[in-house]
């Protein structure tokens, strides 16, 4: 039964309207059996005059209901479920009756077996039928007792088997949620089919009882001031407090964190209320706490009856719900003063801005909106970027030195003077000829850019930028701790996830199949055995992709060696000239395009792997994943630099003896000079290339293309008859419109990878931290406008630190100090240079240290056909240290090629023990724990012992009180007693039946009663009434 749908106000005083044609209905069932539905009502000869008394009924409530939506005074804006608030935005964050705020919603699709076809006019009734129906009455408000009125529907036919199944399971849910004490509200579902939203709210009782179960830390009335310095360091701490205020973000809640008034905090409990801040039950706990109190409800109800499965995550996973999510403080859009903008508005303006770039986080702010873990990975992004400032500062002098001693480096004047007539061996067999080394002078001089004797210290200085970067991080870290009352957190139990539970159960049904082990009381566990194909399904997935990549590497050589032969062999001369310039720049631009798809793939394909070894929660699962992406992600951007710094040109063979490719195409050799130009090139385009694209495609893109399609096809799914009416949508309907959280595991993968690219490889490209910076500031808005306004709100997850990404960065931070040690040794020639000079050098300096590195070659010794075909040319050099042609061991090593090889092995072997040395000196001179927060921790215990101990010490003084106080009456009633026996006890003598005082047992009982009535009075006091406050505040 369809109502029609162009009707848009209903008051909130005609329900009964609804519910009489509900009533009518339902006795016309019985007696009606096959009715369809065309464009009006219309009863057919067969139906009874019952059903038609009926419809007559139908059409008079209608029109009386029209009647009364004309004269009704408060009327509400009603259309699809969605009102209009123009009264108030909030509201939308409130069940209907205003008062109850939405916790959490649950979203589920459903579909009807049949739909109404065409738009029904008003006054008109739509009714099919297979014998009997069934009417839905919505339920009453639990607490305000009224009907949200919607369309009348009837579920015609029997519905889809899985359908079916899913409604019981929904119900049984829902029904167990209602038993832990949560309210639910629900939507009509008056489409064909569509989405169906469930808004949830947490009263107080089961707010206070999760709390205090789940331990969560609240303010206590007893607050201290924070101790003030005095001298040189408080004037120098408000010096840099009004130099920073440009830059803090006006938020309230940041200038109370600043403030020097320090509440203690407690883990809630019921029996102590008097001890915390209380002032309003509503706004106690904040929207986040309230959102994780319900989803640990969500998390571990169970569905024992019609699925045996725990939790709204396998609902979630086998398609009962189809989403839950919190809902965010409305609109992220602000108009007015700061004073009245939500949570929401204040992160928009303050944070998620372009605009705002060059204020500090409200790291307070972010964490009480999106929860610890979030607040953490903002925290750590801040703290990272923050010290790139110093690098950053120290690369441009690094970058800056060899720009102004290119002029005075003698190795580079030497390659470009033209006096010195070096010729140089053909870079390609029969089609290049001879070249004079002079040609190479630009190349020489950029080289000197990045290969100059500030690149050593630049290596070291970066080396303990890395080990105090985690030391300062780690001290964040534990302030950040004590600030958000996540100190002495224990980690909470895990339920398991839905597929490990899936695979639990099937094992389970294996093993009554096969009736075997019948004493066992259902604890089964997977064990390895049941993991062992997953294992080496992993293990041999991750060699086949570690194996793609290198072929990918080999691919792009192949690349670059046959694209320099058709170059070579082009008659332009300015081809020739540009060969090497062209090939380097098309084939880092290939590297980057293979990278950016690659990583793709190796992400999903980590997930996939993750999945075959059946984690048994959430953490292990995360944890799995993040270790495989980083491995294939890792080794997919930094291959090709690898190569390049290390192995390119080291087996290219030497003129006469030279290695080929496919017996036709030799093996590229490093530009004349040296590896390191081309190493900085790869790196530099390849961390430019990867952060920009992914800045911009992937992360703002892809998210809209994907919202754009989602919305395109949630349209095609709407039924084309329904048109909904103009008004503003709910929050849950907006919410729900934006993208899931898929978690921090990108975010942190890309930062990670741009930490490899600013430590592994800072020798070759001092420029990199700079970049780094100037991404990461851009970055953190990004992503900050991501969370706020194109993201569902997440769940407010606890956690005290970062995680596996810790052991990650520790471990990149020591990988680092060999990588560089091996750069500057292998690399560049730093060493060659040292060597010359204090071991060969005939003057002690670096005059004739190019004629030293160049090794003589008879150009009769080629092979035959790969010599060029006309040249009067007798001797060539090449760049290697090698015996000359005329000695007795003609082109073997040299004596100085293995003095240097000694001197580049004992260099890094002193690099790496001076640097690891240099940086536990530095972790050991910074605490991990900051003094002042020490010190508060230590106060914080003795004053939390010195307020329960004045609570104990109160209530055995009222316990006291109460004691005396009965004792004084007692001794009054006595002496009372005592006087009136004496004056009554002639007369009394002379009555029969007379007994003792202390005998009669009604002169007992008024003592007992009041002894009673006492302990009453004081439990009653103990319970409601505030203890002494040492603030202004009042407990409610």
């Amino acid at each position: 039964m369809a109502v029609n749908r162009s009707r848009s106000y209903v008051g909130m005083d005609d329900l009964h309207v609804l519910n009489g044609v509900s009533t009518a209905l339902s006795e016309s069932s019985s007696v009606c059996s096959d009715l369809r539905d065309i464009s009006e009502i219309e009863v057919m000869n067969s139906i009874s005059c019952t059903f038609d008394d009926s419809v007559d009924f139908i059409e008079e409530s209608l029109h009386h209901s029209d009647n009364m939506l004309q004269t009704s005074g408060n009327k509400i804006h009603v259309a699809n479920n969605m009102m209009d608030m123009d009264q108030d935005p909030r509201k939308r964050l409130y069940f209907a009756d205003g008062r109850r705020k939405v916790d959490y919603v649950l979203v589920f699709h459903y579909r009807k077996r049949s739909s109404i076809r065409g738009s029904p006019s008003q006054h008109r009734l739509s009714i099919i039928s297979n014998g009997s129906y069934h009417l839905g009455v919505e339920e009453k408000d639990p607490e305000g007792g009224k009907e949200e009125p919607a369309e009348v529907v009837v579920d015609v036919g029997p519905p889809d088997p899985a359908e079916g199944e899913k409604i019981m399971i929904r119900e049984e849910f829902e029904g167990s949620l209602k038993d832990a004490g949560l309210e639910i509200e629900r939507d009509k579902e008056n489409k064909a089919h569509g989405h169906a939203f469930i808004r949830l709210h947490a009263p107080w009782q089961v707010l206070s009882r999760e709390a205090e179960f789940l331990k969560i830390k609240v303010q206590t009335k007893k607050s201290y001031e924070l101790r003030e310095e005095k001298g040189l360091a408080a004037t120098m701490n408000e010096v840099w407090r009004k130099l920073n205020q440009p830059f803090q973000p006006k938020v309230p809640h940041q200038e109370q964190e600043n403030s020097r008034t320090k509440f203690l905090t407690h883990c809630f409990s019921r029996d102590k209320l008097h001890l915390y801040n209380i002032q309003s039950k509503d706004t106690f706990f904040d929207n986040a706490t309230r959102s994780r109190i319900v989803y640990e409800i969500l998390r571990r109800t169970a569905c024992t009856r019609t699925c045996q499965t725990m939790g709204i995550t396998t609902l979630i996973a086998n398609g009962v719900y189809d989403s839950a999510f919190p809902l965010h403080d409305g609109d992220f859009h602000s108009s007015g003063q700061a004073e009245g903008k939500n949570e929401r508005q204040l992160l928009h303006d303050e944070w998620a801005r372009y605009g705002a770039f060059y204020k500090y986080q409200p790291i307070d702010l972010i964490r009480k909106y999106f929860g610890e873990k979030i607040g953490l990975y903002f925290a750590w992004l801040g703290v990272y970027t923050q010290l790139l400032i110093p690098a950053s500062v120290v690369g441009i002098i690094v970058f800056f030195y060899g720009w102004a001693t290119v002029e005075t480096n003698v190795p580079s004047q030497e390659m470009c003077d033209e006096t010195q007539n070096f010729t140089m061996c053909p870079l390609c067999d029969r089609v290049c000829d001879y070249w004079q080394l002079s040609t190479a002078c630009g190349t020489a001089r950029a080289s000197h850019l990045f290969d100059n004797p500030a690149t050593v210290f630049f290596a070291i200085f970066m080396s303990l930028w890395a080990a105090m970067f985690l030391e300062h991080w780690k001290r964040r870290q534990i302030s950040l701790n004590y600030s958000w009352d996540l100190t002495g957190m224990e980690e909470e139990e895990e339920h398991p996830r839905p597929k490990y539970e899936t695979i639990l159960l099937q094992k389970r049904q294996r093993k009554k199949k096969n009736k075997k082990n019948k004493n066992e009381t259902g604890h089964e566990k997977l064990t390895w055995r049941d993991r062992l194909p997953g294992y080496l399904i992993n293990i041999s997935s991750i060699l086949f992709m570690f194996g793609v990549t290198c072929s990918a590497v080999f691919s792009v050589i192949i690349y670059r060696i046959t694209i320099s032969a058709l170059m070579a062999m082009s008659p332009d001369p300015d081809v020739k000239s540009n060969v090497r310039v062209t090939v380097t720049a098309t084939a880092v631009i290939i590297n980057l395009v293979v990278i950016l798809i690659l990583d793709e793939i190796y992400g999903m394909v980590a997930a996939w792997l993750t999945e075959l070894e059946i984690p048994k929660t959430e953490t292990n699962f995360e944890e799995r994943l993040i270790l495989k992406a980083f491995v294939l992600k890792f080794m997919n951007a930094y291959a090709p630099i690898f190569y390049v710094a290390f192995f390119k040109g080291r087996f290219a063979g030497r003129p006469g003896d030279y290695v080929y490719v496919f017996h036709d195409y030799r093996m590229e050799e490093c530009a004349p000079g040296g590896c390191l130009i081309e190493l900085c090139i790869q790196l530099s385009i390849i961390m430019l290339g990867k952060q920009l694209i992914q800045n911009n495609v992937f992360e703002i893109g892809i998210p809209k293309l994907k919202k754009l399609c989602r919305t395109l096809k949630d349209k095609d799914r709407e039924p084309k008859e329904i048109v909904e009416q103009p008004g503003r949508r709910q929050q849950w309907h907006m919410d729900y419109d934006l993208e899931p959280f898929d978690g921090l595991t990108p975010e942190y993968m890309e930062m990670i990878i741009q930490f490899g690219f600013v430590s592994l490889f800072v020798a070759s490209f001092p420029l990199a931290p700079l970049f780094a910076l100037l991404n990461n500031v851009i970055e953190i808005r990004l992503d900050a406008k991501k969370f706020v306004t194109e993201l569902r709100r997440p769940d407010a997850v606890r956690t005290k630190d970062i995680g596996i990404w810790y052991n990650i960065l520790s471990g990149l931070g020591k990988f680092s100090v060999i990588i560089n040690a091996f750069v500057i040794s292998f690399t560049s020639d730093f060493i060659p240079r040292l060597v010359y000079q204090y071991m060969y050098s005939e003057t002690g300096t670096m005059h004739g240290f190019i004629n030293h590195t160049l090794s003589y070659f008879n150009v009769s010794n080629f092979k035959p056909g790969t010599m060029p075909s006309t040249s009067d040319i007798t001797v060539c050099r090449y760049k290697d240290y090698r015996e000359p042609p005329w000695s007795n061991e003609p082109y073997q090593f040299s004596k100085q090629y293995w003095s240097v090889l000694a001197a580049r092995l004992g260099f890094v072997i002193l690099f790496q023990n001076l640097v690891i040395i240099m940086s536990m000196l530095v972790a050991w001179l910074i605490p991990d724990m900051p003094k002042n927060i020490s010190e508060q921790l230590k106060k914080d215990k003795t004053l939390l012992v010195d307020v329960f101990l004045n609570e104990e010490k109160e209530k055995l003084q009222l316990i006291q009180s109460l004691f005396s106080k009965d004792l004084t009456n007692k001794q009054q009633e006595e002496h009372q007693q005592q006087v009136s026996d004496k004056t009554s006890l002639p007369l009394q003598q002379s009555q029969p039946g007379f007994l003792p005082p202390s005998s009669s047992p009604a002169s007992t009982a008024p003592r007992t009663r009041a002894r009673a009535a006492s302990f009453s009075q004081f439990t009653r006091q103990m319970s409601m009434s505030p203890r002494r406050d040492v603030t202004q505040h009042t407990a409610v």
